[in-house]
């Protein structure tokens, strides 16, 4: 009977390793950043400047002054030009979506296609067209994928975000949630700012955009990117939005000039965490869009319901989990709704809404 015993023990404890194997992390991924520009196109992502409206005299405030940095007959080209740092690197050690040229098409979920119901499909898995309906200041009723990490003892106080628009502290919950959003016209907090930080809440005071709601998206940026050598957070989520509402201006010279930049903020962005060793290696950045556009002189200033194309966007990922697959050509059909579940399972864990959308399976090796 001890021989019995001992036997049943042994095979317990295996079945435990078992158990506990299946269980154990398989990723790489450690850390994640996440990205929005608000209402870039897909056609601009994969084609560069628009002939019909670079050098447009009713969209462009002086003719010609865009043709040297963007225009070239080959598509392949503007679109290196436009986008330097998402073809030289992205494309080269990451995957892009959405080429619908090649029926690689994603698209919002939500039937709504402008930004509160996007930015709640992006952040919390699913769309959400009876809630969500509107672009007002009201606490999101969903819980985001940042919340339900931050509910975890090894991601408490490790997440943050970052946004343009004053609406996401509203999208993000920031009041339940708990998680620090610094958007709008927010400045940092805390008795420790860096120099840095002093300096830019002192310029965000003295220089002021166009706009009411939103802020220009350099403040955004070097908040976040000033937070991120500072503070180490495990998760972080960046909302860029001149581009929208520069397009919403009828700016096509503003839009592509910020979309460049916004470019140049990613490739900023990488090269910091890639020379930190907390970052270096273990991190996945994943960029994405809360809606698309139109497509005509008049159209491509907007996006809503009504005009057809809005619905239709674009994503992209670099890390050490995601293939090397580049510019995706195959036929298929994604959507932002499938980011949540995405980075849950990058960072080894479980969705705990059954509503989220699935991951994206081709961002893992």
């Amino acid at each position: 009977m001890a021989k019995i015993a001992r036997f049943q023990i042994v095979l317990l404890l295996f079945f435990i390793g078992i158990a506990q194997g299946f269980s154990q992390k398989t990723t790489k991924t450690e850390n994640v950043i996440l990205i929005t520009l608000d209402g870039l196109r897909w056609q601009e992502l994969f084609k560069g400047a628009d002939s019909l409206l670079v050098d447009d005299t009713g969209m462009i405030h002086s003719p010609g002054t865009l043709l040297g940095d963007f225009w070239n007959t080959d598509p392949k080209v503007r679109r290196e030009m436009l986008f330097p740092f998402f073809w030289g690197t992205i494309a080269q050690k990451g995957q892009i979506y959405g080429n619908r040229a090649y029926g690689n098409k994603v698209d919002n979920s939500n039937k709504m296609w402008f930004s509160y119901p996007g930015y709640n499909e992006i952040l919390s898995g699913f769309a959400d067209d009876e809630r969500i309906t509107s672009n007002s200041k009201i606490n999101n009723p969903n819980v985001t994928f940042l919340e339900h990490l931050n509910r975890l003892p090894e991601f408490r106080g490790k997440v943050m975000a970052f946004g343009s628009w004053d609406v996401f502290p509203y999208i993000i919950n920031e009041q339940r949630s708990g998680i620090p959003v610094n958007a709008g016209f927010d400045l940092a907090e805390g008795e420790n700012l860096t120099e840095v930080e002093r300096t830019i809440n002192r310029l965000q005071q003295e220089i002021r955009g166009p706009w009411d709601e939103v802020r220009l998206d350099p403040f955004t940026h070097h908040y976040a990117l000033e937070a991120i050598k500072k503070n180490k957070p495990r998760v972080v989520y960046i909302a860029y939005g001149e581009t929208d509402d520069w397009a919403h201006g009828g700016k096509y010279d503003r839009y592509l000039l910020s979309a460049h930049q916004t470019d140049k903020y990613i490739r900023e962005i990488w090269e910091t965490i890639q020379a930190d060793p907390q970052y270096k290696d273990k991190t996945t950045l994943i960029i994405g869009v809360d809606h698309g556009r139109g497509i005509t002189k008049s159209s491509w200033k907007g996006h809503g319901e009504s005009i057809p194309e809005a619905g239709q966007i674009w994503l992209m990922a670099m890390g050490p989990d995601t293939p090397a697959s580049g510019e995706l050509k195959t036929k298929g059909q994604w959507s932002s709704a499938m980011v949540a579940r995405t980075i849950f399972k990058l960072l080894g864990l479980e969705y705990p809404d059954s509503k989220a959308a699935p991951s994206i399976e081709e961002m893992f090796k």
